[in-house]
């Protein structure tokens, strides 16, 4: 049997598949950590069904089945959900690079949920964009599944007009503010904690990886945040972009 960890993945249809902002912190983090891996890619649709399947775990207080997750050969260990994920690999290869220096654990989960919370306008823009590169097979369930959360259609769910420009503005805002966070590390002016990149930095570059890939590099919408804050997001994939191999 191969000791090689499996990742599981959400298929798409993209180039390379990967486009997921929560899988995209896992593939961050096996890379940096350089952990050797095996991508099996899951249908939208199917990921219940395939969990259940494969004892892959429930995640969000157990009730729901998500995506990603990795199954390690060596210790028989199977564990979904991106942050659990990120313990359980710094945990068990205590001698690569760390994603949580210094004790930070808790400042960084803390930081990920107010990150969370924080980028919330931007999902009414991301949503119905995400929808065009499901693929096929997926896009009903994508549709029901999201149309059911927001209660609106995905295409009364993208604002226009002066919605638009209000909403946009929101997103904006949300990123000065994490902006602001950043700079409070003096040690770096690109990562929230010392000098090389942790969980919180991967967390922040999946969005970003996401948006473009759903946007489109040459998208009014990935120019304008190229744009915001003196280019740090684009700087900040820039510097992360060694660790977006897909295997």
């Amino acid at each position: 049997m191969s000791n090689i960890i499996i990742f599981y993945d959400i298929a798409s249809t993209v180039p390379g598949q990967a486009f997921s902002p929560n899988t995209w912190k896992t593939r961050y983090t096996l890379n940096y950590k350089r952990i050797p891996y095996r991508t099996v890619w899951v249908e939208i649709h199917d990921v219940e069904a395939f969990c259940k399947k494969n004892g892959i775990p429930p995640t969000h207080d157990l009730t729901l089945y998500t995506l990603p997750a990795i199954y390690n050969p060596t210790t028989g260990t199977t564990i979904a959900e991106s942050s659990r994920i990120a313990e359980y690999l710094e945990a068990t290869y205590p001698d690569t690079p760390k994603l949580f220096p210094g004790g930070t654990h808790a400042l960084q989960h803390a930081f990920i949920d107010a990150y969370d919370a924080t980028l919330m306008p931007f999902y009414q823009f991301a949503i119905p964009a995400a929808f065009k590169i499901i693929t096929p097979n997926s896009q009903h369930y994508f549709r029901t599944t999201r149309e059911a959360f927001f209660g609106k259609t995905l295409e009364d769910l993208l604002p226009t007009g002066q919605a638009r420009e209000e909403e946009w503005a929101k997103v904006k805002a949300a990123f000065d503010k994490v902006d602001g966070w950043v700079k409070k590390n003096e040690a770096s002016s690109l990562y929230f904690y010392g000098t090389d990149p942790s969980f919180a930095d991967f967390t922040v570059a999946a969005v970003l990886v996401w948006l473009k890939k759903i946007w489109g590099e040459d998208s009014p919408e990935w120019q304008d945040i190229m744009a915001w804050n003196e280019g740090r997001w684009g700087t900040l994939l820039k510097e992360l972009e060694k660790y977006e191999t897909i295997v």
